[in-house]
C-alpha cells in the first residue's frame, strides 16, 4: 500500500500490486477541459509518483469522448488570463503576477517529466491545446483510431506557454512540421501523428490502446527501478545537453548507480533462466 493520498477532485487514480499506476483525467461533462483544480491535480500526483516506492510506471488517459478539450476557457474568462480594461492596476505589477501564474502551470505539467518513472499517454477522440503539452511531457504516447491532435493556441490568440513549443520539436525532429501545425492550429490524424513520430502506435479503439499502455506499463515495473529511474533521468539529461556533457554525466551517475544489489539479481536470472523479482525503490 502506498503512504501516499491519490484522492483528487479531476483525476482517478489506481495502483496495481505490480507498481503501475493508472491515471485517468476525469472530466468527462467539461470533455476533459483544463481547470485549475485540473492542472494542480496533475502536479501534485505526478510530484507524489516520484517519491513513492509503490510506484514503478503511470499510465495517463481521459475518461469520456476525448482526451482533452484543451483548456478551460470558461474558466479562463474570468481568470488570470482574462483582460479587463477597466483595471487601472500598473501594468507591471500585473505582469509580474502573472509571470508566476504561468511558471506555476508550466511546473505542473512538467511534473509529468520530472516525476522519474515512466509515464505513458494513451490518446482517444480530440487532444487539443493542453492536451499537447500534457502528452508532449510523457516519455511513450499511444493513441486510438479516432484520436487528433490540434496545437490550438494560436485560435485563442496565445502562444502555446506550457511546454509544446519546447518539447514538440525534440520529439518530432522535423522543424518544418512543427512550425506548420503551430501556425495554423489544424488537426493532425492519428495517423499522420504516428508518422511523424508524436504517437508510438495506433489501436483501433480506446480500449486497445488502453491495453496496450498497461502491458507496455506492466512490462516496465518489471525491470530493475534503479535502472529505470536512472534510464528516464540519463535520457532526458542528454536530450538537453551535448553528447560529450551527457556521456560525463552519466558516468557519475552510474558510479552511484552501479552499487544497487539489483544487477546482480539481474544477471544471476539471467544466466538461470528466470525472472528477477526487484524491490521497490
Amino acid at each position: 500500500m502506498s503512504d501516499y493520498s491519490y484522492q483528487f477532485e479531476c483525476l482517478k487514480v489506481n495502483i496495481s500490486a505490480d507498481g503501475v499506476a493508472h491515471v485517468e483525467i476525469n472530466r468527462p461533462k467539461a470533455l476533459n477541459a483544463f481547470s485549475t483544480q485540473t492542472w494542480t491535480d496533475i502536479g501534485q500526483c505526478f510530484t507524489q509518483f516520484k517519491s513513492d516506492g509503490n510506484v514503478r510506471c503511470a499510465v495517463l488517459s481521459a475518461a469520456g469522448r476525448m482526451f482533452t478539450a484543451g483548456l478551460d476557457l470558461k474558466e479562463a474568462a474570468t481568470g488570470p488570463l482574462a483582460t479587463n480594461s477597466n483595471d487601472d492596476a500598473d501594468r507591471a505589477r500585473r505582469g509580474y503576477y502573472h509571470r508566476l501564474f504561468i511558471l506555476k502551470f508550466q511546473d505542473a505539467i512538467s511534473a509529468i517529466e520530472t516525476c522519474d518513472k515512466p509515464v505513458i499517454a494513451v490518446v482517444h477522440g480530440g487532444c487539443l491545446g493542453i492536451g499537447i503539452d500534457v502528452i508532449s511531457a510523457c516519455d511513450i504516447r499511444v493513441a486510438s483510431q479516432d484520436a487528433y491532435f490540434t496545437v490550438k493556441e494560436v485560435d485563442i490568440g496565445m502562444a502555446a506557454d506550457i511546454g509544446t513549443l519546447q518539447r514538440l520539436p525534440k520529439i518530432v525532429g522535423n522543424d518544418s512540421w512543427v512550425r506548420e501545425v503551430c501556425y495554423t492550429a489544424r488537426k493532425v490524424t492519428a495517423q499522420e501523428a504516428q508518422t511523424v513520430g508524436l504517437v508510438g502506435s495506433v489501436h483501433a479503439t480506446k480500449d486497445q490502446a488502453l491495453e496496450a499502455a498497461l502491458d507496455t506499463a506492466s512490462a516496465i515495473a518489471s525491470k530493475s527501478p534503479v535502472a529505470v529511474v536512472s534510464t528516464k533521468h540519463l535520457l532526458n539529461y542528454s536530450r538537453d545537453h551535448t553528447v560529450q556533457e551527457g556521456l560525463e554525466y552519466t558516468a557519475i551517475w552510474n558510479a552511484l548507480a552501479h552499487n544497487s544489489k539489483d544487477m546482480p539479481t539481474a544477471i544471476m536470472a539471467s544466466l538461470q533462466k528466470q525472472k528477477p523479482q526487484f524491490p521497490k525503490l
